[in-house]
């Protein structure tokens, strides 16, 4: 028995070490957020893919402070604004900053859905903004450098990551607290295999359709096509995509690349003649795979 016990003790001593932070984004009142039926759908087949998310999230993976750099990155993970493919592009990056002594903070964000939301175009940058606030309010308590935050978007998770980067300074809810006083600027940013545009003919329609609607106006269009809202204040940026995408195409980085050199923006872009869409880690082509070296060397390059 004594023995037993002796187990147990030790395996629940492991499983509480392995236990990662989650944050619910709004403890309070959810913003454009209306009280339905509808329910979090989480599928877990080949990846984890969530829809219908009802309760936006923050789950916080930390390195050993032994080798911490202070660094922090925010994961948005894409899925076209109808789900989120949570573990192939959230949770399985934040293992590899944490294997280079960065934080990897995965961001359970609202997707729109005319059921529950009013104001869907605003939701995922309502989530993007209290994401990136709440990780600067935890800053001392997470061993994190509060000026060395910064994002990764994937497909459409790029485009929510580009818009939080050209659209940081957008008042797109009323302040609930002392988080939403605190800036909501990354300071450095990563956007792979990104939608950028709403517009023709480089737009990923399922993306636009989702967050904009069947018909939106050439307003809204050209307010989230991202490339068109660079400035000098637009933070460093790197961009990876394939040529062969045919979900996204690759003009998406090149236009956002094209405009970030125009405002004089830090920038670098990696193009891989093969990929496709999706590709995550790259794990399946040797060459493809390396694109996560070049990315953890940038990052620790802006340390310097």
């Amino acid at each position: 028995m004594k023995s037993f016990i002796f187990l147990f003790t030790i395996l629940f001593s492991m499983t509480s070490f392995a236990q990662n932070t989650i944050l619910p984004l709004w403890p309070n009142n959810i913003p454009n957020s209306i009280k339905t039926d509808e329910k979090e759908e989480v599928v877990s087949a080949d990846i984890v893919r969530i829809a219908k998310v009802q309760l936006p999230q923050i789950e916080v993976y930390l390195p050993a402070k032994k080798i911490a750099t202070g660094q922090a990155v925010l994961i948005f993970p894409g899925g076209g604004y109808g789900i989120l493919a949570y573990d192939w592009e959230g949770m399985d990056f934040a293992k590899l900053l944490n294997s280079k002594g960065i934080a990897g903070i995965v961001v359970k964000y609202r997707l729109p859905s005319l059921k529950s939301q009013t104001e869907i175009h605003k939701v995922p940058l309502q989530d993007a903004q209290r994401a990136i606030r709440t990780v600067r309010s935890k800053a001392a308590e997470w061993n994190i450098d509060p000026n060395n935050i910064g994002i990764i978007g994937f497909s459409a998770g790029g485009h929510l990551a580009s818009t939080l980067g050209t659209h940081y300074n957008e008042e797109v809810n009323a302040k609930q607290d002392a988080i939403d006083q605190m800036s909501a600027r990354p300071d450095f940013m990563t956007l792979a295999y990104p939608v950028i545009t709403m517009g023709a003919p480089n737009t990923h329609g399922g993306s636009r359709k989702n967050l904009l609607g069947e018909n939106p106006s050439q307003k809204m269009v050209d307010h989230f096509s991202n490339e068109l809202q660079v400035t000098a204040d637009t933070p460093p940026t790197f961009l990876v995509h394939a040529t062969d995408d045919t979900a996204v195409p690759v003009e998406n980085s090149l236009l956002f690349y094209t405009a970030l050199i125009k405002h004089k923006v830090a920038a670098e872009m990696h193009i891989y003649p093969t990929g496709g869409h999706g590709f995550a880690l790259g794990l399946q082509d040797p060459h493809l795979a390396t694109w996560t070296d070049q990315w953890i060397g940038w990052l620790h390059s802006l340390n310097n």
